[in-house]
């Protein structure tokens, strides 16, 4: 029993403080990091598009809110899961869209986040974000193209950003 509590006490400690080898996912969640702030810009139809980044869980995550034109604002948490980078999304259409992005070592220009399921999605067919790509131009620009998919078919929607 004293074996199980000391091993239960030192994973918990290695959980919380973080403990775990480095990855080439380390650079690029740093990078995601230094996106908090408040960001805005225009699709490719000139609708507004306002972003808010922002660090929570003792920094371990990014917080991303994203208001698009006239939708629901979109929530989206990335979060370091090995050597990848997890995206969870809360969309509107009241699905979660899973993702992951496995950037190589060294700086990182984008993050290429590839669908890997998503919770309260009845089918395939049911229309979901299914892919986004974000662009590291400097340090005041960013573009964030997502792919909307329904029914097979894929949606573009092209986000450039400035930092206020």
């Amino acid at each position: 029993m004293k074996a199980i509590l000391v091993f239960a006490v030192v994973a918990a400690t290695a959980c919380w403080a973080g403990a775990r080898p480095a990855s080439s996912a380390d650079a690029a969640f740093q990078q995601l990091r230094s996106l908090v702030g408040d960001w805005e810009g225009k699709d490719e139809s000139g609708n507004a598009v306002r972003t808010n980044f922002r660090t929570v869980a003792g920094d371990t995550a990014v917080l991303e809110t994203l208001k698009h034109g006239d939708m629901e604002e979109m929530l989206s948490l990335y979060s370091i899961d090995g050597d990848s980078i997890a995206l969870q999304h809360y969309c509107p259409t009241n699905n979660q869209p899973r993702m992951r992005a496995t950037p190589a070592a060294g700086k990182v220009k984008q993050l290429v986040f590839e669908f890997q399921g998503a919770g309260n999605l009845s089918d395939s067919d049911t229309g979901h974000q299914h892919k986004l790509v974000i662009e590291f131009e400097d340090a005041t620009h960013l573009v964030e193209r997502w792919t909307w998919r329904s029914k097979g078919k894929d949606t573009p929607m092209v986000f450039h950003l400035t930092r206020k």
